[in-house]
Parts: structure tokens; sequence; C-alpha cells
């Protein structure tokens, strides 16, 4: 399970923050913890998923290695969002490296 803050990949999104945790009803009046995800490329962008038995796929982001590898790879085969990911996880990287920057 995802906490508040964490910055994850949505499928239907791409990069995005969890904003918040929260109950929403359902039609039978049963409460359901959805994620509020946050696009961080539009920060317009909110989604609200399920927390369990979603049918859309969240992750981790990928690491710094793997960024490397799927950009030198055969970049034609990724979605717009793939894309946005690996630039987004080297960027965060290169945050890190300079003095008095702090990466989300």
């Amino acid at each position: 399970m995802f906490e508040k803050k964490d910055i994850i990949f949505s499928e239907t999104i791409g990069v995005c923050q969890v904003a918040e945790l929260t109950r929403l009803a359902a039609k039978n009046g049963e409460q359901i913890l959805y994620y509020g995800l946050k696009s961080i490329a539009d920060k317009k962008k909110v989604s609200y998923i399920p927390a369990e038995h979603h049918k859309v796929m969240l992750r981790p982001l990928i690491t710094k290695e793997e960024a490397l590898e799927l950009k030198n790879g055969n970049p034609d085969e990724l979605s717009k969002l793939q894309r946005e990911e690996i630039e987004y996880v080297l960027s965060r990287e290169e945050l890190r490296k300079k003095p008095g920057k702090k990466a989300e």
C-alpha cells in the first residue's frame, strides 16, 4: 500500500503523488479507501483509484539504473507516460547531485 506523499507511477496519469488517502461511499453505502493521485506533469490532473482491488496499474517509480537502460534501449517502444517517468527519475537524480538542491 502506498502512503501519502509517495511519488509513484500510474498507467493512466504517469508520474504522480499520492496527495491523499480518502474514504468514498460505494453504491451499497460501504466506505472504500481511495488514493487521491495528483499528476506531477499536469497539476490539474487528479485521479481517484481504489487502494485495493484496482484495475489500474500502480507501481513505485523505476530506479535510475532502469531509467538509463530504458532510455538507451528503444525509446520508440515506450509510451509518452513511460518516457516522462524516465526523464523525471533522471532529473531527480541530477538534483540530488547538486549541492544545496533537494529532489522532490
